[in-house]
């Protein structure tokens, strides 16, 4: 009898886990992959994530009609499996799949894929991707840092909390990688390459090199100390 429930048990758990992952990784957006959309509270109006809210709003031909969402607004979510509407949660109240693999509730946010490493920081305040024993807080700069950076970058304070000195888009909650370059300020990484391409090695804000520099000036003192000048 004892073996019989057991096994009851392992085959209800079975069907639970079944449901909850019906429809992973099938559902979302270019950004995110989930099973539920956002009613944004700003506009009233459906999207599958907040950032394909600000990318519509921020293309309305009406300036004062722009506006963004603050991802801690949202109060309403409506399920991709059976699309009913409800309050933020993890899983559906009525269908009961897992609306997102990785959930958190402060942020409201929803991921299926989890490779990502999604991680809360509590000192930024925002959910961080790449894994969280590989990020440490900096609390002058007061931003997540790869460890590799612990005791070997330069603050700079909120750092982080301005915009790109490229394409401008702010850069604390940008899902594009960020670099820190050795004057302490940030810049997307993808605009960082972009300028190295284009032959520019200095910090567009401070206008220090972002590179060692040092055996390039020497190598052109050796080479300015080996030119005889001539006079005419």
């Amino acid at each position: 009898m004892e073996q019989h429930s057991d096994s009851a048990a392992s085959a209800s758990a079975t069907e639970t886990e079944r449901r909850e992952d019906f429809g992973k990784l099938q559902h979302g957006c270019e950004h995110y992959k989930r099973r539920c959309k956002i009613r944004a509270p700003c506009c009233n109006q459906i999207f599958p994530c907040r950032h394909c809210h600000n990318d519509d709003m921020s293309s309305l031909n009406n300036p004062k009609d722009r506006h963004e969402l603050v991802r801690r607004d949202v109060k309403q979510v409506i399920c991709s499996i059976c699309d009913t509407e409800q309050e933020v949660a993890k899983l559906c109240s009525n269908c009961g799949i897992n609306m997102g693999e990785y959930y958190c509730e402060i942020c409201k946010f929803y991921d299926d894929d989890t490779n990502k490493g999604q991680f809360h920081c509590d000192q930024c305040g925002i959910c961080r991707v790449g894994g969280r024993d590989k990020f440490f807080h900096c609390e002058k700069c007061d931003s997540c840092y790869s460890v590799s950076l612990q005791d070997n970058h330069s603050c700079v304070e909120n750092s982080m909390k301005s915009f790109c000195p490229v394409c401008y888009e702010y850069l604390f909650d940008s899902i594009k990688s960020t670099s820190v370059l050795k004057c302490g300020h940030t810049m997307h990484m993808e605009c960082f390459d972009e300028m190295a391409t284009q032959n520019q090695y200095r910090c567009p804000i401070c206008s220090k090199s972002v590179f060692d520099m040092s055996e390039n000036w020497q190598l052109l003192d050796r080479e300015v100390c080996g030119t005889s000048i001539k006079s005419f």
